[in-house]
């Protein structure tokens, strides 16, 4: 597999690259939580490791970044002793697993290698759809309608493949509130109506009559039923 590791502590970020990396992994390792965002969206990985307290910033965001434009990619999250509450925030922000600093090498790599096996196990998501016209690379943030290119944000794609997975029924405000934004669902805000105004400028042959992302009366958002090429 291709893991990435994001580990502050240079000591523990090396002897986690080493033992990844002796049990036949490919390994690459930042050491703060912006970099580990950036190169987990980036690049493609099969697996991430990722430190709780991490500059930058923390682990929980970092997750909730990843699991926005890669719903799919396993994170296995390293939690201090005794934190039990920052181990449920890391779970609701995403991630799959946890283990407990000090921890020991075969436990790690037993964790890894499950959650190595539950991925491959799983069904993948598409990561190019393509609807009205509009070709949608969301690996790499990107949509395409009519030879212009433009960039997609990561809770833009988020969005985007909420909507599409559930393309069935509509999506609440609520709904996209958590699984986008890892916030609070009851939350009174606009700013899920003023991210999806501003999507549709970007993706929509005509925004004013969008034939992508539509409104559902009384309930919120849904993938058009006709959308999909």
């Amino acid at each position: 597999m291709k893991i990435l590791v994001v580990e502050d502590d240079p000591m523990l970020r090396d002897g986690l690259t080493d033992l990844l990396a002796g049990a036949g992994h490919e390994v690459d390792a930042v050491a703060d939580g912006a970099s580990g965002a950036r190169q987990g969206r980036e690049q493609s990985y099969d697996l991430v490791l990722l430190d709780l307290m991490l500059p930058r910033l923390d682990g929980i965001e970092v997750c909730r970044r990843l699991r926005t434009v890669r719903p799919t990619l396993p994170i296995l999250m390293l939690t201090a002793r005794g934190a039990e509450e920052e181990k449920v925030k890391g779970l609701r922000a995403g991630a799959d697993d946890y283990v407990t600093k000090p921890f020991g090498a075969r436990e790690l790599l037993a964790r890894v290698d499950a959650l190595g096996r539950r991925a491959k196990a799983a069904p993948a998501e598409p990561e190019v759809i393509e609807a009205d016209g509009c070709a949608f690379d969301l690996g790499r943030c990107l949509a395409r309608r009519d030879g212009d290119e433009v960039s997609l944000t990561a809770r833009e794609v988020g969005i985007l493949r909420w909507l599409h997975r559930h393309r069935k029924r509509g999506v609440t405000r609520g709904e996209l509130l958590e699984q986008v934004w890892g916030t609070v669902g009851t939350l009174q805000t606009r700013t899920v109506d003023m991210t999806i105004a501003k999507l549709r400028q970007k993706i929509e042959s005509d925004p004013a009559n969008p034939r992508i992302i539509v409104t559902v009366t009384g309930v919120g958002y849904a993938w058009a039923e006709d959308a999909e090429d």
